[in-house]
């Protein structure tokens, strides 16, 4: 009786314990990147409880001087990608400073580094040299175009993919202005691949017992967004093109022109398109052959989007809102973060947090859009100085 009493209390403190941790309390992070990608990578990590180290080098994380906007002097963008985390400064290009970095590494269980090809060997810092002082160490490279290729020495930036990865190409709509899309995109979808390798790895070491090499790059991610455009041009053999707010394989899925302002409709199958119908009062579209089936509809969606908008433009965004949620049509209107920084259901997330910070009144940064066990992790540090 007193061992089963011993061994069910030891059991309810574990259990406390482990609901307590972070998944990757204990790990030691290494972060040697600048700008966007190897940063939000990083904070990822320093989200889910590594610690994490980032190194500057003597002027400071490039992205510190990016604006405006800046936050009581200092950018928004360093900001919002490094929070979790502490800072030292240390100059790579100095005998000194390549020394205190291998014995930051030689304790660490992550090394990140995003600068150009062939300049950490140069500085004897690459992957080979440094598991040869730390077997253990996950080691994750950054790269613009990849780790081989005739480009594979050119800088790269989120714009430039974009671009070179055919993204742009279906922004925006045909044969007007490129159109790139308004977030870094691949430069923060980069950072989330380059830490889902490293959890690999993690893994891997945890089977294996030694360290491994994680690799990503800004142009295989642009590419990767594009496996179902890629899909349709390999199926067609033509490229496919920007519809604006829309898709180009599903129609009515876009933006409408209500009397005040934009509302997107989402009418993705035969069932909601007849929804729609019923709300717009043309029951009668359905039977058209131009409307019966998405691929007709597809075909001929620039009518059906004219027709479509010369009803919604009739009535305000918020009466098609609710005309259209209580059919159970999918629908969203269009906000600026004006708005939606005033919605119910940001709040109702909890993923905007709060933190003191020295010298911005009034702290807040966006946190993981993820949670377990129905928490999500926290804000816990303010990005460093």
């Amino acid at each position: 009786m007193i061992l089963s009493s011993l061994l069910m209390s030891a059991n309810r403190y574990l259990r406390g314990t482990v609901r307590n941790m972070m998944p990757l309390e204990n790990i030691r992070v290494i972060d040697a990147t600048q700008n966007v990608a190897g940063p939000y990578a990083a904070m990822i990590l320093a989200e889910l409880g590594a610690t994490v180290t980032k190194i500057e080098p003597p002027r400071g994380d490039a992205a510190r001087s990016w604006g405006p906007p800046f936050w009581n002097g200092i950018s928004t963008t360093y900001l919002a990608l490094n929070r979790n985390k502490s800072s030292v400064r240390i100059d790579l290009t100095t005998p000194k400073g390549r020394k205190d970095l291998l014995q930051l590494v030689s304790k660490a269980d992550i090394f990140i580094e995003s600068g150009r090809r062939g300049s950490m060997k140069r500085l004897g810092l690459d992957y080979g040299a440094l598991r040869k002082i730390n077997p253990k160490l996950i080691y994750a490279e950054l790269t613009a175009f990849g780790i081989n290729g005739p480009r594979a020495s050119e800088p790269g930036y989120d714009p430039l993919m974009q671009a070179a990865g055919g993204i742009m190409s279906v922004t925006g709509r045909s044969g007007q202005e490129p159109t790139r899309v308004g977030v870094s995109i691949i430069d923060m979808a980069t950072g989330m691949w380059t830490a889902i390798g490293i959890f690999s790895a993690l893994r891997l070491r945890d089977i294996a017992g030694h360290g491994h090499k994680v690799s990503t790059a800004l142009y295989e991610t642009a590419i990767a967004w594009m496996a179902i455009h890629f899909g349709s041009y390999w199926a067609s053999g033509d490229a496919p093109t920007g519809w604006g707010s829309g898709v180009s394989m599903i129609s009515p899925y876009e933006a409408f022109k209500a009397s005040d302002g934009w509302i997107v409709i989402a009418a993705g199958n035969d069932k909601l398109f007849e929804s729609l119908c019923g709300v717009l009062s043309h029951h009668d579209w359905t039977r058209d052959q131009k409307f019966r089936s998405n691929a007709d509809r597809v075909k001929n969606r620039v009518e059906l989007h004219q027709l479509i908008e010369t009803i919604t433009i009739t009535k305000p965004k918020k009466f098609w809102e609710r005309v259209l949620k209580k059919v159970n049509i999918p629908v969203a209107l269009l906000l600026n973060l004006d708005n939606v920084s005033k919605e119910p259901q940001l709040r109702a997330t909890g993923i905007v947090q709060s933190i003191k910070h020295p010298k911005i009144k009034n702290f807040k940064s966006v946190g993981l859009p993820l949670r377990i066990d129905g928490k999500r992790p926290t804000l816990r540090k303010p990005p460093p100085e």
